[in-house]
């Protein structure tokens, strides 16, 4: 696939899930730049603002297998993965699959089950394979896992850990739609729901081409030396105890370079590194004071340090 084309893929994908979902534009451009970058999404928002409908309306766009988890206190790690069972039909044990073999995995609400639960899923988003009873098996390709949470709901939750907050390529939020998007959302779900009527736009050939495509986006070299000055300044911030790693300043360059793509470019600028640096990097950081300040929390430290890094300037070429 021609990286022109990958403009072309997301518009559709894009105005396919328009027809469902009112106003969120910047989020569903994330999402596809996750998509692309072959990373997985954490959706954090307060209850109805749509975040399960908006993995739901995205995985019709796509022609490729769609599994929901809702994860519950109870939710064992062999209900994710899958389990070993013996059937007296055969006489022998057969694999029975999970849910995370799917193309689309919708984790709702993973913040409420258990930490043994949710480490199940760290070798599934990194390494795309699960290990029962010593067998690996490799998972399906595309791969990426939308996971949703409540802020607001503490308990019975399990906070995800650092480990897992890392494996995430971005972190998004809803929030609440304006007066007009409002209105137009009544006057949308009225008589009926759209989502029933969405189809796909878009194969899985060309997700595979698109996510091996995209890579050859032209990134110069200071711009890489800007990702890492934004990381190593969040290493050595006086108000965060954790700042980014190399895993943060990779996924980064790979979100820069799906943005650069679905925007129609084969290069990078400054301002896409601007735009995806707090979903990127702001989940990873871990500040002193988990309680907010004046000061805000590692978004608002996020925006500082951006502010105070001077933006490399574009080549005489562009």
């Amino acid at each position: 696939m021609e990286l022109t084309e990958i403009r072309g893929l997301a518009e559709r994908i894009r105005e396919n899930v328009a027809r469902v979902i009112v106003g969120k534009e910047d989020t569903v451009e994330l999402l596809l730049v996750a998509l692309i970058a072959g990373g997985h999404v954490l959706l954090e928002d307060v209850p109805g603002t749509g975040k399960t409908l908006l993995a739901k309306t995205l995985a019709r766009s796509l022609d490729c297998s769609f599994k929901r988890i809702q994860f519950t206190p109870d939710l064992l790690p062999s209900d994710v993965s899958g389990i070993n069972f013996y059937s007296q039909k055969t006489g022998e044990f057969e694999f029975r699959a999970g849910p995370l073999f799917a193309h689309i995995v919708l984790a709702d609400e993973i913040n409420r089950a258990t930490p043994r639960t949710q480490s199940s899923l760290l070798e599934a988003m990194e390494e795309r394979q699960v290990s029962v009873d010593g067998e690996t098996r490799p998972l399906p390709e595309p791969f990426l896992v939308i996971a949703t949470q409540n802020p607001v709901e503490n308990q019975g939750t399990f906070p995800l850990p650092e480990a897992q907050l890392d494996r995430f390529l971005l972190k998004l939020s809803m929030g609440y739609p304006s007066t007009e998007e409002g209105v137009e959302l009544l006057r949308r779900f009225k008589e009926r729901n759209p989502l029933a009527e969405v189809a796909s736009v878009a194969g899985r050939e060309q997700l595979l081409a698109a996510c091996e495509a995209y890579s050859r986006v032209r990134v110069n070299d200071d711009l890489l030396r800007y990702v890492v000055e934004i990381a190593e300044k969040t290493r050595t911030h006086p108000e965060l105890a954790l700042g980014a790693s190399p895993r943060g300043t990779q996924a980064l360059l790979r979100s820069v370079q799906a943005l650069a793509a679905i925007r129609g470019r084969d290069y990078v600028l400054p301002d896409d590194i601007k735009r995806l640096a707090v979903p990127v990097l702001a989940h990873r950081l871990v500040p002193r004071n988990r309680m907010r300040g004046a000061s805000g929390g590692p978004e608002q430290i996020l925006e500082r340090i951006l502010a105070d890094t001077a933006v490399p300037a574009e080549p005489a070429d562009r």
